[in-house]
Formats: C-alpha cells, structure tokens, sequence
C-alpha cells in the first residue's frame, strides 16, 4: 500500500512539472511574437513622421521662395513707379523756361478805376510753358530810374503761364490829389522782364500807349506779376 501511495505522488509531480514547463514556454513565445511584431510597426511609423517632417519644410521652403519672389517683383515694380513720376516731373521742370519778349506779348490799358492807373498783360505766345519772375521794369520815354515796386502784392509762388495764358501787373501812374512831383506825358514805355536770379534781363519790349500819351509823376510804382487781373490792379 506505502507502494502504491508513492507511485501516485511521484506521477502527480511529474504532470506537475510538465504541466508548468509548458506555460513557461507559451509565455516565451508570446513575448517573442510582441517583441518582432512591436518592432517594426516603431521603424514604419517613424519613417512616416519623417516623411512628414520633409514634406512641412518642403512646402515652407517654397512658401518663402515664392513670399520673396513676390515681394522683389512688387518692390521692382514700386521703383519702375517712382523712376517713371521722377521721370515726367525732371521733363516737365526742363520744358518751362522765362517769360521774355522773345514768347510773349505785352499790351498796356488805362483803367477808370482806380484813378491813374493802368494794366499790363502779358500773354504767353509761345509752346511752352513760361515763368513770369519778379515784376516789371517800366521805362516811360528816357528815364533812367526804374519805378519801385508795390512790396506788399508779392504773390505766395511765381506766375506761371501755360500756353495762351496771360499774367498781369498794375501801374500807378500818378497820384490822385495831385500831390506828386515831376510829372510830364510820356508817349513810349519799355518794359523789362527778369531772370530766375531776378536780375532784369534784355533791353525791354516796347508796348504801345496811347496816341495822347500817358502821364506820370514822382508817384510811380507797379505791382509784382500776379495771375489775377483784379489783384493787379486794386493796389
């Protein structure tokens, strides 16, 4: 019986231990198949994080390329712009020049008011644009001295005549209370233009007055070259 009793532990021991054997090597080769299969799934999705990656710096890399290219082609096209605008301003400036007997024509007219007074207009006959500068230097007859000029009526810019324009300048011929000195009727008048530098310039353009003459006195004076008829002469 102590036989027999043996002969059962020995085997339930014995299925025991196989019995454990076998788990242990399911249990390697489960692991096994995790580990091989974890592997690469780790290797394809870092390739495709890579991949990725590439394809964001290729396309900001062409972002920029092409933010550049833009930003040269409208900054070239801004100075072609301002090269063009600089371009007609520098033609514009050459093609005026100074008004001179040589593009212009001059006329004299009494006037009822104000009393003794007169107006020259000066109309520009030339293509081109003209620049009255200054004001007038009249020459009644043989007089050396040239009337001074009415300071106050000094425009803001210089008189500027487009072609067909005119621009004018009032006289005061003489005084009206008869209180001027040195008067006498003059039957010819000159009249000088000035320069950029307004220095007078030429020996004067002849205007015609009336047949009667024109008479003046010590109180003798014009206004600067104005681009309004009644500017002119209200002074």
């Amino acid at each position: 019986m102590s036989s027999t009793l043996f002969r059962r532990r020995t085997a339930l021991l014995t299925a025991g231990f196989a019995a454990a054997a076998s788990l242990a090597l399911t249990a390697c080769g489960t692991g096994e198949n995790t580990g091989a299969q974890h592997t690469p799934n780790t290797a394809a999705d870092t390739r495709a994080a890579a991949s990725g990656t590439d394809s964001v710096v290729t396309v900001a890399k062409s972002n920029r390329s092409t933010t550049t290219s833009k930003t040269a082609t409208a900054s070239k096209g801004t100075k072609g712009t301002k090269g063009t605008k600089a371009s007609k301003r520098t033609k514009a400036s050459s093609a005026a020049v100074t008004c001179t007997g040589a593009n212009t024509k001059v006329t004299a007219q009494t006037v009822t008011r104000p009393l003794n007074h007169m107006l020259l207009t000066v109309k520009n006959t030339g293509s081109k644009t003209c620049y009255l500068y200054g004001y007038p230097a009249l020459r009644f007859q043989d007089a050396q001295a040239v009337p001074p000029v009415v300071e106050d009526s000094q425009p803001q810019a210089v008189t500027t005549l487009g072609p067909g324009q005119s621009g004018y300048a009032g006289v005061n011929l003489s005084s009206a209370d008869g209180s001027g000195t040195g008067g006498y009727t003059a039957k010819t008048l000159s009249v000088i233009f000035q320069n950029r530098d307004l220095d007078f310039i030429g020996s004067g353009v002849k205007v015609p007055l009336p047949s009667k003459g024109t008479y003046i006195d010590s109180s003798l004076r014009t206004t600067y070259w104005l681009s309004d008829p009644q500017d002119a002469i209200n002074w």
